[in-house]
C-alpha cells in the first residue's frame, strides 16, 4: 500500500513538472549568450520590456556592437521583430545624434537583435547619452527610451576629417584586429559621412591605400591588402604586423575627386 502511494504520488509531481514546463505563459528565460547588460526599461506603453546588451563590460567612443532582447507583457521573450534605435546627445543648448546601425535580421539570433552605434564623444560634462530603441512585434510598435553612459578608452578607435575635396566631414572607426597577432591580420574599418547633425550616413564610395609602419623600427611591412569595401560603409583588408610592438595602421582615403583625408590608428601588442 505505501509503495503504491509512493509511486501514485510521483507520478502526480512528474506531471506537475511536465504541465508547469508547458505552460507558455511562463517566464522565458535569458538568452544564453553572455554579454554585458547596459540598460533596460519599459517601452512607453508597456508592451515590451527591453534589454540592452554590450559585447565588451562598457561603452566607448567609436564602434560598439549592441544585442537587444525583448519581452512581451507575459515575459516571454519576443523572437521577430523591427527593431530601430536612436542615438542621442544632449548637451543642453543642442543636440546631436551619431552613426548607428540598426538590426539587419528581424529574428533573433540567439535571443538577440544585433546592431551597433558609433558614439562620436564621451558621457561627462559635454553631455549626456540616450538611446531610443523601437520595437514593432505581434502588431504593435512601443518605445523605450534609456540613458547611457559612454567612456573614452585608452587608445582611440574612433577618427574624424573633413575632406578635402569637398569639406565634409568623414567619420571613420577601427573594428578589426580585436586581437592583433604576428603575420596577416583581417583589417577593418567602418566610415560614415555627416550630412547633418542628425544624419550620418554610410560612406560607401570611398578608395583607402594602407601603410602600416612601426615608429619605433622606422619600417613597414609586405603583403598588406589596401580595405575595400564590403557593406554599409564597412571596408575590409588585410595587415601584416612582422614583429611585436606599437604600429600605425596609415590610411589614406580617396573619393572620385581625388584625396580626401589621411588618418592613422595605433595598434600595440
Amino acid at each position: 500500500m505505501k509503495l503504491h502511494t509512493c509511486l501514485t504520488m510521483w507520478a502526480l509531481c512528474l506531471a506537475t513538472l511536465f504541465i508547469t514546463g508547458c505552460d507558455s505563459n511562463s517566464p522565458t528565460p535569458e538568452p544564453t549568450t553572455t554579454y554585458n547588460k547596459i540598460a533596460e526599461g519599459q517601452t512607453e506603453s508597456n508592451v515590451f520590456k527591453v534589454k540592452v546588451y554590450s559585447t565588451e563590460s562598457e561603452l566607448t567612443t567609436g564602434y560598439n556592437p549592441l544585442h537587444v532582447a525583448v519581452y512581451d507583457a507575459a515575459g516571454k521573450r519576443v523572437e521577430e521583430a523591427g527593431i530601430s534605435f536612436m542615438p542621442l546627445m544632449d548637451m543642453m543648448t543642442m543636440k546631436h545624434a551619431t552613426p548607428f546601425e540598426n538590426p539587419a535580421s528581424e529574428k533573433v539570433a540567439e535571443g538577440y537583435f544585433s546592431g551597433a552605434v558609433v558614439f562620436t564623444m564621451p558621457s561627462g560634462e559635454m553631455g549626456a547619452w540616450s538611446l531610443t530603441v523601437s520595437v514593432t512585434a505581434n502588431g504593435q510598435t512601443d518605445t523605450v527610451t534609456l540613458p547611457i553612459t559612454v567612456q573614452e578608452p585608452a587608445t582611440s578607435r574612433l577618427k574624424s576629417f573633413v575632406s578635402a575635396t569637398d569639406g565634409t566631414r568623414y567619420y571613420v572607426a577601427y573594428l578589426q584586429p580585436q586581437q592583433p597577432k604576428i603575420g596577416v591580420n583581417d583589417l577593418e574599418v567602418a566610415v560614415y559621412k555627416m550630412n547633418t547633425m542628425m544624419d550620418f550616413p554610410a560612406a560607401t564610395d570611398l578608395t583607402m591605400e594602407l601603410d602600416p609602419e612601426m615608429p619605433s623600427m622606422g619600417h613597414g611591412s609586405p603583403n598588406n591588402q589596401n580595405p575595400t569595401h564590403t557593406s554599409n560603409g564597412h571596408y575590409k583588408g588585410k595587415v601584416n604586423f612582422t614583429m611585436t610592438g606599437l604600429w600605425y595602421l596609415n590610411l589614406t582615403l580617396n573619393d572620385a575627386s581625388g584625396q580626401a583625408g589621411q588618418l592613422y590608428f595605433e595598434v600595440n601588442f
